[in-house]
């Protein structure tokens, strides 16, 4: 529904842009890889909310920033000299101690329902990472907008083929809720998806990615000090401070990779002839 709702939303502007036949040269072949890799991450991120509750699945999801790390090595040449440099691989390290802290921290250890929930979570932080990578490698340089729009489209065509064949009454439930929930259900596919993917990729184009990387690094707090008034989520101490620690080694990695990303000083007289400005070269990450 969350899905379908932002594909709505964005849909005239694929159509005006059809229609005006401005829309960018192989954009829907461009746009196909970067939505299988979000169709597979938004169905683990919609099924692990069953199994376990939202702050520790927000914690988890802060994987993807080692999983984007390692795809980057290996998709982008330029990306090696950070990836290499031993204060990044420390970052790792901690981001990877501090998640398996949340996981086994807790007032149990995670079995049955509650691993099949870690599991779920960070499978969704895996593909989430390659969505990323997808996004930055097959629709860099097409504007957010329209490269939102069509990957929204896509997603959804897929999420709801999936509700349709397994969902309860084939997705109608939703038509049952109080309309205050189904007004929830609305407002969140404008606020999580249609607007927010969008303004967060504007962000990356204009502040970088580390900035807006940084920012996000704060969601997990948020909601899990919500989810604690909402739900009555509870994490121990040693949790939340082993996703303190995961915070601070996603810190250090962005840290790293924004000091040894700055462009050498250029020689008086102006630019070298054939250097490419830094975001022409590497271009930007996103991450869902």
């Amino acid at each position: 529904w969350r899905y379908g709702i932002s594909a709505l939303f964005w849909a005239p502007v694929l159509v005006w842009g059809a229609w005006r036949r401005t829309l960018p040269a192989g954009l829907w072949r461009a746009a196909l890889v970067p939505s299988l890799f979000n169709i597979t991450a938004q169905l683990c991120f919609a099924f692990a909310p069953y199994y376990i509750n939202p702050g520790l699945i927000t914690f988890l999801l802060r994987l993807q920033i080692v999983f984007v790390a390692l795809g980057a090595y290996l998709l982008f040449p330029s990306e090696r000299p950070v990836l290499r440099s031993p204060t990044y691989v420390v970052g790792v390290v901690i981001v990877f101690a501090g998640l398996l802290g949340l996981c086994f921290l807790g007032a149990e250890l995670p079995r049955g329902a509650t691993a099949l929930g870690v599991g779920l979570a960070v499978t969704a932080g895996f593909f989430y990472g390659g969505y990323s990578l997808a996004v930055r490698r097959y629709v860099h340089g097409i504007s957010p907008v329209i490269a939102f729009a069509t990957i929204s489209l896509y997603t959804a065509i897929g999420v709801v083929s999936v509700m349709l064949v397994q969902g309860r009454d084939h997705g109608a439930v939703a038509w049952s809720l109080p309309w205050a929930q189904f007004g929830i259900l609305v407002a969140s596919a404008f606020a999580g998806i249609a607007i927010t993917h969008v303004t967060y990729y504007s962000a990356i184009a204009r502040i970088g990615v580390a900035l807006s990387t940084g920012v996000i690094l704060l969601q997990p707090f948020i909601t899990s000090t919500c989810s604690y008034f909402l739900f009555g989520e509870r994490l121990t101490v040693r949790q939340w401070l082993s996703g303190l620690t995961a915070m601070v080694g996603a810190v250090i990695m962005l840290n790293t990779q924004r000091c040894l990303a700055r462009p050498a000083a250029l020689p008086a007289g102006g630019a070298v002839k054939g250097m490419l400005p830094a975001t022409a070269a590497h271009g930007p990450v996103t991450v869902d």
